[in-house]
């Protein structure tokens, strides 16, 4: 190997080591930081009341419910906001947010879905939200278990789950688990569903998940998911701060699903994947879901960020109405 071989492989191996030092070090934070409950919840009174009074002002953007549902599973209680909508025969539609995000997050989407169909939006249990955790969720069977048992409390006979980001995981998750209550899937940018996360989001997730951090370094992750969207006095951004610094989250990592698990899915998908995500090669992810799942509908909008939902809810909601319609 020559001089230039050998200083690339010297940088290479330096990068390695502290890639490697910066994950045991916060490894070995988390363990000596950890909060060892068994199940998700707020760390203080005062951190609760800052977390709601976000999640109140990130509310009144939305128009009110139609219904505000609190279904009891083996798992807890689980929030669910009704707005009724366009053909109330039809399979209705179930947002699932984002982590540490909660049903607000949709306030981009909703006038627009629900032009199409009664839409439910869901605060994950588990997640900083209105939904309280009251029994640990220790593997994706469980994750699936509660969220069945609050849909079969809907009157709806089957539903359409749209999720995004670890919601779009969980949507696929049910659907691999428990899907006689599902009707098709919608999944934005959808997070280890298929593909795995970058190292750099790894990386960069590590001082924004570490509750006693400045704000400054969570708004800094969260603008950089986001494709550098300004994050300061946005409710919503706002609320899903708060919900990283006042919330201790108990869940166990999501499984990244197989070959065989996706091609075993029936129902229709549409996966529209972002371009400029920066959680995964969205690219390689389009092709695997391409590849795996028998009756899908896969797009890339090539100048989205992770938060596709806020900054395309027009063009969603027509991709979403063709697949509706292809459904029926």
């Amino acid at each position: 190997m020559g001089d230039a071989g050998a200083r690339r492989g010297r940088r290479r191996r330096t990068v390695l080591s502290v890639v490697a030092v910066t994950l045991a070090a916060a490894a070995i934070a988390w363990l000596a930081l950890r909060d060892t409950s068994p199940v998700g919840h707020f760390t203080s009174a005062a951190g609760n009341d800052q977390f709601f009074a976000a999640y109140d002002r990130a509310m009144a953007e939305l128009p009110a419910p139609s219904a505000t549902l609190d279904l009891r599973t083996d798992y807890g209680v689980v929030r669910v906001y009704r707005f009724d909508g366009a053909n109330p025969t039809a399979p209705a539609l179930l947002l699932l947010p984002g982590r540490a995000a909660a049903a607000p997050m949709w306030a981009d989407n909703l006038a627009s879905l629900s032009a199409l169909r009664t839409v439910y939006l869901v605060d994950l249990l588990g997640e900083p939200g209105a939904s309280v955790q009251s029994r640990p969720i220790e593997n994706d069977a469980d994750q699936a278990a509660w969220l069945h048992q609050a849909i079969a409390q809907l009157p709806d006979r089957r539903v359409v789950l749209a999720g995004v980001s670890i919601g779009g995981w969980t949507a696929t998750n049910l659907a691999i688990q428990q899907p006689d209550k599902i009707a098709g899937v919608i999944a934005l940018d959808p997070v280890m569903t298929f593909a795995s996360m970058s190292a750099q989001a790894i990386i960069r997730s590590i001082p924004a998940s570490i509750r006693w951090v400045p704000r400054s370094f969570r708004d800094s992750f969260n603008s950089w998911v986001a494709g550098g969207a300004p994050v300061e006095r946005v409710p919503v951004a706002d609320m899903i701060e708060a919900g990283m610094r006042h919330y201790a989250l108990a869940l166990p990592t999501p499984s990244t699903f197989d070959g065989a698990e996706l091609r075993g899915l029936a129902m229709p998908f549409l996966v529209i994947m972002a371009g400029k995500s920066v959680m995964h090669d969205s690219a390689a992810a389009a092709d695997h879901a391409r590849r795996s799942l028998s009756n899908a509908t896969v797009l890339i909008y090539d100048d989205a960020s992770h938060a596709i939902n806020g900054e395309f809810p027009d063009r969603i909601a027509t991709d979403v109405a063709a697949f509706l319609a292809r459904m029926t």
